[in-house]
């Protein structure tokens, strides 16, 4: 053989070699390796994500989770890829076009917090964090231990700004005309307009609370105090995880609360469940001083004998078409089984002589179903935030209430004076159906700068039966009162809105305008006439009204960064807060049989302008968020009440009702300081200061009245060795008047003690809601016809023990910043 053809053979060999090389290497697996530490605390980070993306081949990803240690390894095959890493409320890192045909170490990666530098500023505390936008502070509060075992309402008492009185009633800044949205949306789980559902519904189910004081024209213009939305938690670490929650507690209670969640590259499942059984006494005392009638006093004592049993589960799929779009299905259904019984003796003198007593028990049953189900379809356009979203919701919710109510002597000193006292039986059924239809679109542009724009209709229809037989005095059965009604009622709100924002240099800007439509109808069908019914009520009444109002809704929201560590924020927005279907029924619900609430249908809406001047400043252990505010409303609604003339065995009636007053000045300023001194102690405290002026007259009556009120709260959470933590929490609400009533200051405090077991797996929280048993509303009521003092505790003193397990997931130590916009919260309108 020739050399030549020697090496051209040695030549052909060495390519064959070099071919079956290649193809080998091509079918080995590599290794992509690394650490993921937090660049603050330098503590691993477990569950972080690692994303794995082929360049060559956009659908092929890979990819998986942090180990306690903070590390990972994926096995790929040989090419060229894009490596992203992941955690929540970090700001993400890339490591693109990366060659591997070898193993490849990444070394130890860290990770910043995520913050916005258009719209946010993020304020980090071991206790709490608060992050602060452009329209709303951002509350999580995950991690108190004095709501563990409890309610959204115990929840909500301990955000900044936000009060919840002795009756359940939820104010923002003192004023009680708040929009309350779930998930950013208004909710099946809000009840009938009222927060009842919220003082059943599980604390452990929220993710945090947006408290939005100066709402951008995205959010609904309804609630002149402002918007609190309630988020409720949606796992986004892969895997499968989750947590339980039990919990025991004096008075009788009892529950149980799971949380879990499965995510995968293609979907994520999520359900929150809870069933709670609860009991909740609770006391009033009325001493009512009369200027005609047969008695000159009655004195009324009550105990209230609550129950409450209730279930509730919210699952939602959220599937991701690609990697820029995705649909999300939930449901949410709630049953409820309640049982009150409420007896009130009371006691009626003349000149000081006890002439009678009686003893009036009623026993209310309450059934009620609640089911939500909603659509949501996101597209994004690129990763800079261009995209579209679209919602479609629907809600059917069902609430029975049937009672009877029977009334003894006990005492009477003329025989026959009590008179015949009839038995009642009432029946109350109510029946809502709303549908929301909503799309708003997000287009960035150029560096700093975003355009926003969106539709929103909602469509409403409550009917409530009402049904009262009352015991006939001959016959002594049951027959049909003339009050008997139904009441058909419905709301319309159409809206549009537009907005732009902003940032060049230190300065930030975010302008909107909200056009919206309401239609309030509604429909009295009562076996009385109209002149019956103004006679009976002792004013007019519209029985069928179809009303229009089209208002414009414009917003300004400003913040100039002094440092980036203070800034400046300025806001103006125009709100309406339109009256709902139980302030507008004329017909009569009674707490007894001289003191009655009767709604008002003549009642408008009403306007507020209101303007919002925020101060924020960091230093290393102290973060102090301020702001003064001012609200002027026009036809403000307000609860008066009067004599009617009517008598019940020689006790004048007393009737409430509310009212539109011609205007309302509100001026205010709020602080509150977080303080982590050590590691081992976090400070959190706040103040509230507002005056009210109120200027208006109803039935030649002045209720003008000028005053002012505040409220604080502090909480200090002490971390004791053996993984002990240690947390208080004291709230003051000062003395506060009205055009009628004077109400004495209140003081609460919360205790709760939580131990870490099982390598932080399970914690468990000893907690007492109202330690002094001092959660009671004083006050003072006079008019020209009567003076009242009382007294009223909706909720005595609660222990509760509960237990808290979770499964592959980490306890939530780490500062989390919440989850963008796809659980509803940011975009919103």
């Amino acid at each position: 053989m020739t050399t030549k053809k020697l090496l051209l053979l040695s030549t052909l060999l060495l390519f064959i070699v070099s071919l079956h090389n290649t193809a080998f290497a091509q079918k080995k697996e590599f290794n992509i390796t690394g650490k993921v530490i937090d660049d603050d605390l330098k503590v691993p980070l477990e569950y972080a994500t690692v994303i794995v993306t082929k360049v060559s081949d956009p659908s092929y990803v890979n990819g998986g989770v942090t180990d306690l240690k903070g590390n990972f390894s994926i096995e790929v095959p040989a090419g060229i890829y894009n490596v992203k890493i992941e955690f929540i409320s970090f700001q993400s890192k890339s490591f693109n076009n990366k060659d591997i045909n070898a193993d490849l170490d990444l070394g130890t990666i860290q990770l910043g917090l995520s913050t916005n530098s258009l719209d946010e500023v993020v304020v980090r505390a071991e206790t709490t964090q608060v992050e602060v936008r452009l329209d709303k502070k951002i509350y999580n509060i995950g991690k108190d231990l004095t709501t563990a075992g409890g309610t959204v309402s115990d929840a909500l008492n301990n955000v900044p700004a936000v009060t919840v009185d002795v009756e359940g009633a939820i104010s923002l800044r003192g004023n009680q005309n708040v929009k309350i949205l779930i998930n950013g949306k208004p909710s099946a789980m809000a009840g009938f307009g009222s927060t009842d559902v919220l003082g059943q519904l599980p604390a452990d189910a929220i993710e945090r609370v947006e408290v939005i004081t100066s709402p951008s024209a995205r959010y609904d213009a309804e609630g002149t105090a402002g918007i609190l939305n309630i988020i409720l938690r949606k796992e986004k670490t892969l895997g499968f995880n989750g947590s339980l929650t039990t919990n025991i507690g004096i008075p009788e209670t009892y529950g149980a609360t799971a949380n879990v969640n499965l995510r995968t590259d293609k979907y994520n499942i999520f359900n929150t469940t809870g069933y709670n059984y609860r009991k909740g006494p609770g006391n009033a005392f009325f001493d009512t001083r009369y200027t005609n009638g047969d008695f000159d006093r009655v004195i009324e004592n009550r105990d209230y004998d609550r129950l409450n049993r209730g279930f509730n589960t919210n699952l939602g799929v959220e599937y991701y078409l690609n990697d820029m779009s995705s649909i999300t299905a939930t449901g949410f259904w709630r049953f409820g089984n309640d049982k009150d019984i409420t007896e009130n003796f009371t006691q009626k003198f003349n000149d000081g002589t006890l002439e009678l007593e009686t003893l009036r028990e009623e026993v209310q049953e309450e059934k009620d179903n609640s089911f939500q189900f909603a659509l949501n379809y996101i597209t994004k356009f690129n990763e800079k935030g261009h995209k579209l979203t679209a919602d479609f919701q629907y809600e059917k919710s069902s609430d029975e209430e049937p009672s009877f109510i029977t009334e003894t002597p006990l005492f009477e000193n003329t025989p026959g004076l009590a008179g015949f006292l009839p038995s009642e039986k009432v029946l109350n059924e109510e029946d809502q159906t709303e549908y929301l239809i909503q799309a708003d679109y997000v287009l960035p542009f150029g560096e700093n700068s975003q355009f926003e724009a969106g539709y929103r209709g909602n469509f409403k229809e409550e009917i409530t039966d009402y049904r009262l037989d009352v015991q006939d005095p001959i016959s002594e059965q049951l027959v049909l009162s003339p009050l008997t009604n139904i009441f058909s009622y419905t709301e319309n709100v159409n809206a549009l809105y537009t907005q732009y924002g902003t940032k060049f240099g230190e300065f930030s800007f975010l302008l909107g305008l909200r056009l919206e439509n309401t239609q309030l109808k509604g429909d009295i069908d009562s076996p009385l006439t109209d002149a019956e019914i103004e006679e009976e009520f002792g004013f007019p009444i519209d029985t069928n009204f179809d009303n229009n109002y089209l208002g414009l809704f414009p917003t300004v929201n400003l913040i100039y960064e002094l440092s980036e560590t203070e800034n400046v924020t300025l806001g103006y927005n125009r709100r309406i807060n339109r009256p709902r279907g139980w302030f507008i029924n004329p017909f009569p619900s009674r707490s007894s049989r001289t003191n009655v609430f009767q709604g008002n249908p003549n009642l408008a809406p009403s306007y507020a302008n209101a303007y919002d001047l925020g101060y924020l400043k960091r230093w290393d252990k102290l973060t102090l968020t301020s702001s003064v505010y001012y609200q002027y409303e026009t036809n403000a609604f307000e609860r008066v009440q009067q004599g009617t003339g009517q008598l019940f065995n020689g006790t004048e009636i007393i009737r409430t009702i509310p009212i539109n007053l011609s205007s309302e000045q509100r001026i205010g300023a709020e602080a509150g300081v977080l303080y982590n001194p050590a590691k081992w102690l976090r400070l959190n405290g706040s103040f509230n200061y507002f005056q009210f002026e109120k200027d208006g007259e109803y039935n030649d009556i002045d209720y003008s009245n000028k005053n002012n009120s505040w409220f604080a709260r502090f909480s200090s959470k002490v971390s004791l060795p053996a993984k002990i933590d240690w947390q208080t929490n004291a709230f003051y609400r000062g003395q506060q008047e009205n055009s009628q009533t004077k109400s004495d200051g209140i003081l609460s405090i919360d205790m709760a003690l939580s131990k870490d077991l099982f390598k932080d797996k399970a914690t468990l929280t000893l907690n007492v809601s109202d330690l002094l048993n001092s959660r009671k509303r004083n006050s003072t009521t006079i008019t020209d016809r009567f003076v009242q003092d009382s007294e009223f505790q909706w909720r005595e003193r609660q222990i509760t023990l509960s237990l808290m397990y979770r499964f592959n997931q980490k306890k939530e130590t780490q500062r989390r910043r919440p989850a963008g916009n796809d659980d509803g919260g940011d975009y919103e309108g």
